[in-house]
């Protein structure tokens, strides 16, 4: 019950804080397992997608997130895995310690849709993405019949900039693209290079 209630608070508080608009450009908001991919420039950038999902998506669809910073005994860990049923990976394993992306794996041989930044962390810089991790490359390999999804969160830097407590009441839009796979044949760089362009293609001019 405690998680629900927070599910709710959460989820009404980020739309009447930021407006969210979600605008499915390329797509219809299905029942299908999806992973939705990302821009990432702040820690709310899940919690908006997560959001703007209908309630039957959200049930089953979790945030894949890095365990150094959500695994912390108290609120972060009771909200990543109570709330969001969030699929925690750990960015700082070392060589020969398994494979990383295992937990993404086996949430997705579960049926599950994920949210996931291919960027692999926040971008705090002027470009409008960082280059992709292999990451994204390895999980569309691994599961050819799963749609892609961008998704581009426009204006959430600027409600939660870094080193600010309180969010500032800013309007912010989520456009969903169309899907895409990998292709037969195509290699990481190039793959990547194209779903980084498929992202890009949704940001608004002055991005």
């Amino acid at each position: 019950m405690l998680a629900a209630l927070t599910a709710f608070i959460i989820t009404s508080a980020a739309r009447l804080i930021t407006g969210a608009r979600a605008l499915w450009l390329g797509c219809a908001p299905q029942p299908v397992q999806r992973l939705y991919f990302a821009n990432h420039s702040s820690h709310g950038d899940f919690v908006l997608i997560w959001a703007s999902l209908p309630a039957p998506l959200r049930r089953h669809t979790r945030p894949v997130a890095g365990a150094d910073y959500w695994a912390k005994p108290g609120l972060r860990d009771f909200l990543i895995r109570k709330v969001f049923n969030g699929v925690l990976i750990d960015r700082h394993r070392v060589e020969g310690q398994g494979n990383p992306l295992q937990p993404i794996f086996d949430a997705l041989a579960q049926g599950d849709s994920l949210i996931f930044f291919p960027e692999g962390t926040r971008n705090l810089g002027d470009e409008p993405l960082m280059p992709f991790k292999s990451g994204l490359f390895h999980l569309a390999a691994a599961n050819p019949g799963m749609q892609l999804v961008p998704v581009w969160i426009a204006n959430l830097n600027r409600v939660m900039p870094k080193g600010r407590a309180l969010p500032l009441p800013l309007l912010c839009t989520l456009s969903f693209g169309e899907p895409i796979h990998l292709q037969a044949d195509e290699g990481k760089q190039d793959f990547l290079e194209r779903a980084s362009q498929a992202l890009l293609n949704l940001a608004p001019k002055d991005a």
